[in-house]
Order: C-alpha cells, then structure tokens, then sequence
C-alpha cells in the first residue's frame, strides 16, 4: 500500500483536489473552468497571429522604395544605401491619387534576329 502511494502521489492529489472542489463549488463549476481554459488555449494563437499581423502591417508602412535604384530601407535615414540619392517618403494616399500611366512600365517588344 505505502509503494502505490508513493508512485501515485500526483495522481492522488489532484483526484483529491478536484473532489474538494466540486464538493465545494458543484460539478456545473468544473466544466465551466475547464472549458474557459480550453477557450484560452484556443484564443491565445488568435490573438498572437493579431499582433503579428498589425506588426507585419505597421512595418510594411515604413518601408521606402528608392526612386532611382528600387531599393528598399526601412526609412531610417533619407538617403538610399545603395545609390546615395535622397529618399522621398512617398505616403500610401498618394498611390490612390496617381494616374494609371504613372504606376505602370512600358515595355516595347523587339523581334530578335
């Protein structure tokens, strides 16, 4: 007898600890815990991919794109890295206000011979 309480000390006490709580609180009681700690569990990675994705968003905001290169910075300093020209903070209004000749390349095909 002394061996088997021994080995399953943890699982006598918990057994114990629950009885006393449903004795005490009713079983109604129990199931609800439990199950707002299953909830938790669930809410807990929605909530984390939340705030990785308005990190992710605010991020994106403050990157900068050379106009002369293409380069990327983070929008630090106002020069570019790569080139050395002056970076414009270009705000994501104006894309809204820009002509469809504006954001888009002209390419001309060639037959090559």
């Amino acid at each position: 007898m002394n061996y088997f309480l021994n080995i399953n000390k943890n699982l006598l006490s918990y057994s114990l600890v629950i009885l006393i709580l449903i004795s005490i609180f009713g079983f109604n009681f129990l199931i609800s815990f439990l199950g707002n700690i299953l909830l938790l569990l669930f809410l807990i990675p929605l909530l984390l991919l939340l705030i990785a994705f308005l990190g992710f968003n605010y991020y994106k905001s403050k990157l900068n794109q050379c106009s002369k290169c293409g380069a990327i910075s983070f929008g630090l300093s106002n020069t570019c890295a790569n080139c050395g020209s002056k970076i414009e903070n270009i705000s994501k209004e104006n894309e809204v206000y820009k002509q469809p000749s504006e954001s888009t390349i002209e390419v001309e095909a060639e037959e090559i011979k």
